[in-house]
């Protein structure tokens, strides 16, 4: 068993309650997931089976979110899950107030991730450390949002704006709630969130928990194929004999050309049949074919 499923996550769960329920399901010990999802977001979380696990760090890195806002509330945790520190007053925002600061979080941006995050600092989880009330300093990070649509504006006591955020791996949604909302000097925190895009996989097409029980109950469900999923890596295509030798693990001779030294590539055979994932590196001034992940 050998393929990705598009799984789309349901509120309070953990990424990894996803990844139990999917192994007793699957009948299989073998699962991983790429890009973790808080239990009070939903939307698509990539699982990865079997020999797939090894490929979730090649999945595109691209991701995209549907956002509520809620303004005039500041919690621990950048999210409703956490304590309430702070409340005020943010009646007096409108839209035309807040749009002028989106422009500010696109591009390549520095982001302080919120202080209950999976980010390791001296071998502990951040949030393990908040829990025992040891604040740290929490460095910056470069991430990068290609895009922001806003999707709807509700006006009241504790106003809410949605958002459609198009970003890179490691964007913390909460943390640019928490900015937006000390940039307009009301304090904001992150009511929901719903992740509409990750891993080369969408919303539309993702499956809930419920329904991969029934798919397998009918025998009707299919894993998706790495193939699939992988379209964002260039491709190299050998001939049966130099496709068996590089399965063996041995190095390719590859000639000069327009190739990219030290990127990943998807190794087909002539079929094309995704064999794994290679690199082309120089060695002894040859550039040759290696891999870094055989599947077959």
């Amino acid at each position: 068993m050998l393929g990705f499923l598009n799984l789309n996550k349901p509120k309070d769960w953990t990424s990894h309650d996803c990844v139990a329920k999917v192994r007793r399901l699957l009948k299989i010990r073998k699962v991983g997931h790429g890009g973790t999802l808080d239990p009070l977001a939903t939307g698509v979380l990539p699982i990865a089976v079997g020999k797939a696990t090894r490929l979730i760090s090649y999945l595109p890195h691209r991701k995209a979110y549907h956002a509520k806002i809620r303004f005039g509330i500041q919690t621990a945790t950048d999210d409703l899950e956490g304590e309430i520190l702070k409340t005020c007053s943010a009646s007096g925002l409108t839209l035309e107030k807040i749009t002028p600061y989106l422009p500010q979080f696109l591009g390549i941006i520095e982001q302080i991730p919120p202080q209950y995050s999976a980010i390791q600092r001296d071998g502990k989880r951040l949030y393990d450390l908040a829990r025992q009330g040891k604040i740290v300093e929490v460095p910056s990070r470069r991430v990068e949002i290609f895009d922001i649509q806003v999707l709807g504006w509700q006006a009241g006591e504790f106003s809410e704006l949605d958002l459609l955020i198009r970003c890179g791996e490691g964007t913390y949604i909460r943390a640019i709630a928490r900015d937006l909302g000390e940039l307009l000097g009301v304090g904001a925190t992150l009511a929901g969130l719903i992740r509409t895009e990750s891993g080369g996989m969408d919303l539309e097409n993702s499956i809930t928990l419920e329904e991969l029980a029934d798919r397998l109950e009918s025998q009707d469900f299919t894993l998706i194929s790495p193939q699939a999923v992988l379209t964002d890596l260039p491709k190299i295509i050998l001939d049966a004999e130099t496709a068996q030798r590089w399965c063996q693990g041995q190095k390719i001779a590859i000639a000069d050309g327009d190739i990219r030294l030290n990127q990943p590539f998807r190794v087909l055979n002539e079929d094309e049949i995704l064999l794994g994932i290679g690199e082309i590196t120089e060695i002894e001034t040859i550039n040759r074919l290696i891999s870094k992940v055989v599947l077959v």
